[in-house]
């Protein structure tokens, strides 16, 4: 069942999305050539202690950490670890922030130090995606419309929709109904009431969509060890159009 929320409740998920929007651009002055994804999400930590929230998905499920961390060719839910980022890599910091039992999520993708054209352009098109993406979140379309959108933009790039990982509604709990998915036909769907807050979040791949799970049962990779990009924001469906939640 979607849960749609009002104004009120779409404006405590906002100040949610606020604090972790400037979380991450807190994490844009940071992250650099030799510092640890454990050093990061340890920092994020903090700073969401300090502004009266916390992080949702420590404990979710099991998993032990505030962020998720994931360099180069994962795609999603690595764990911070201790070894230090490289010039040249990308990673992405994604992070569901709990404040006064609202919630907001959103992913960034970082350039570490200086990267490689390929990579840059990879990174640039995903973001690209996203915001597409949320131009196509409006009330009377369609979720497929939203995948469409998205797919058609990196496939034109040269580049690959992850399909196993998806977006998501999102409110007092981290995932509600419906699932958003990045790639999709126009027309096909659940339509989009005023009222519904959301996930857009694709993750693009420089090679093949196709995903594989590490051993720990969360790290997921590029089957082919090709780089990955994601950008996410909580949106909200409004009467004037998509409201960003957690715009930086």
């Amino acid at each position: 069942m979607v849960i749609l929320k009002s104004q009120s409740q779409i404006e405590k998920m906002a100040k949610a999305g606020q604090i972790l929007a400037a979380c991450h651009k807190e994490l844009a002055k940071r992250i650099a050539p030799g510092v640890t994804t454990l050093e990061i999400d340890r920092f994020v930590e903090g700073y969401l202690a300090k502004n009266e929230c916390t992080a949702e998905q420590k404990g979710y499920n099991g998993y032990p950490f505030a962020t998720c961390a994931s360099v180069n060719d994962v795609i999603c839910h690595g764990f911070p670890s201790r070894a230090s980022l490289k010039n040249g890599d990308l990673v992405t910091i994604d992070m569901v922030v709990n404040h006064k039992g609202w919630l907001a999520d959103s992913a960034w993708t970082y350039e570490v130090g200086t990267v490689a054209p390929e990579v840059h352009r990879l990174i640039s098109v995903t973001k690209e995606a996203l915001y597409i993406g949320i131009e196509n979140a409006v009330i009377g379309n369609r979720l497929g419309d939203i995948g469409f959108a998205i797919q058609s933009h990196a496939e034109a790039q040269g580049f690959a929709v992850v399909r196993d990982y998806t977006g998501h509604g999102i409110g007092q709990k981290m995932h509600e109904s419906p699932t958003v998915l990045h790639y999709g036909e126009p027309g096909k769907g659940l339509r989009l009431k005023e009222g519904m807050v959301i996930t857009i979040e694709p993750m693009i791949n420089g090679g093949t969509y196709k995903a594989k799970t590490d051993a720990d049962g969360w790290t997921v990779r590029t089957v082919d060890g090709s780089l990955s990009a994601q950008f996410e924001h909580t949106v909200a469906i409004t009467s004037e159009g998509p409201m960003i939640l957690t715009e930086q």
